[in-house]
């Protein structure tokens, strides 16, 4: 659900499951008008092997949502004991990946995607793969993305342009119609993302996905409190800069503005 909320009261709407809160309290914004803001579900693997799963409130901002909004429910997830649906994920099993083998889950994060309506404007649309599609299993079976999906694939003069051929592409920009669709959910609809160690390639119903990764320089783009709060949302990040380098070169997503999503 997205509500209408003042940014400058941000950090005192954080409600937590356990008693360990994420360490970080951004400095209150006064004067700013106000943002819309939705609850967000986040599970993370702490240093002594515990999960800890918390709600929070944040802005229902582009660079917010990407990290909750990749795979919808039943979504299947290559891990090292087979394909285990998203919902049913636990941080710390180990997915495998295209070019690093195991890696363990570190964070999970989900949200509610509301049917866009007049009562619900930030509401968003998922992509239809079909079965087969990008080639045998490619996916196993029509796959539901979410907004902040990317998936591997070779688009069209990619390679006459930035000389690779495959990039990390928006699911949005797979529709044609045919083999890929866009739905608007009749109802609200669980999406899902997944951090690691550093940014890799998995499995998603057969498809090569990305796992997420805000992009390099993401925090040019950011004020400092704003910052603040969105690392507070990843307990095992303490900068930026923890989160690595991309895997491979992607697209950016729709809405999200930062040149630094080429590098």
């Amino acid at each position: 659900m997205v509500t209408p909320y003042d940014s400058a009261h941000v950090s005192a709407r954080a409600v937590s499951k356990s008693s360990t809160h994420a360490g970080r309290s951004p400095v209150p914004q006064s004067g700013r008008k106000p943002l819309a803001m939705r609850k967000y579900n986040i599970s993370t693997l702490m240093a002594d092997g515990q999960v800890r799963t918390s709600d929070q409130i944040g802005p229902a901002m582009p660079i917010f949502e990407s990290a909750f909004s990749a795979f919808s429910h039943g979504t299947l997830i290559a891990t090292t004991q087979g394909q285990v649906a998203v919902e049913d994920l636990v941080p710390g099993m180990k997915l495998q990946t295209a070019d690093q083998g195991p890696m363990q889950l570190l964070w999970m994060g989900s949200m509610t995607l509301m049917p866009r309506s007049d009562r619900y404007p930030h509401g968003g649309c998922l992509t239809r793969i079909m079965a087969d599609s990008f080639g045998f299993g490619r996916p196993q079976a029509d796959i539901m993305a979410g907004p902040g999906a990317r998936f591997l694939l070779r688009p069209s003069g990619y390679a006459e342009r930035y000389g690779s051929e495959r990039a990390l592409t928006p699911a949005s920009q797979m529709v044609d119609g045919f083999n890929a669709i866009e739905i608007t959910p009749p109802t609200p609809v669980t999406v899902y993302h997944l951090c690691l160690r550093r940014h890799a390639i998995i499995s998603a119903g057969g498809m090569d996905a990305e796992s997420f990764h805000p992009g390099p320089g993401f925090e040019r783009n950011m004020g400092p409190n704003m910052l603040s709060l969105f690392l507070s949302f990843f307990p095992h990040i303490k900068q930026a800069r923890d989160f690595g380098p991309l895997a491979h070169e992607r697209l950016p997503l729709k809405g999200i503005e930062n040149a630094a999503e080429m590098a």
